[in-house]
């Protein structure tokens, strides 16, 4: 597999950190971006709640997919359920349709630490 199209994603709800290959000819890897999700705001409904949290959590995918250019495999790992979420949201995107994935369990890491475990994850 080409190296600069595999991908780290440590996440969970509400934050994510996505590790790659700095450039093509690079074998080291690096953070190249820590996004935060926006937080729901307080709904009257128990329906409006859960439209806005799920439109929320589309919006937070999309952001987190936009840094996965042209990938192969991404290795999605973090606490809770966002990861199995975002794994499915990428199956069900065509772009990223016939993209190899892998999960794990993890809690938050350091950059250092995060980049030391995706090395592993990646090769």
């Amino acid at each position: 597999m080409i190296k600069q199209r595999k991908f780290g994603v440590w996440m969970d709800n509400h934050q994510a950190t996505i590790v790659g290959y700095e450039n093509e000819e690079s074998d080291k890897l690096a953070v190249l971006a820590q996004l935060k999700s926006d937080h729901s705001a307080a709904n009257s409904s128990e329906k409006t709640a859960h439209n806005h949290e799920q439109s929320v959590q589309l919006k937070f995918f999309k952001e987190i997919a936009s840094h996965l250019l042209n990938p192969v495999y991404v290795h999605i790992t973090g606490t809770g359920q966002a990861q199995e979420q975002f794994i499915h949201f990428l199956a069900d995107t065509p772009q990223f349709k016939n993209v190899k994935t892998a999960e794990s369990t993890a809690n938050k890491m350091n950059d250092e630490k995060l980049l030391e475990y995706f090395s592993a994850q990646l090769q």
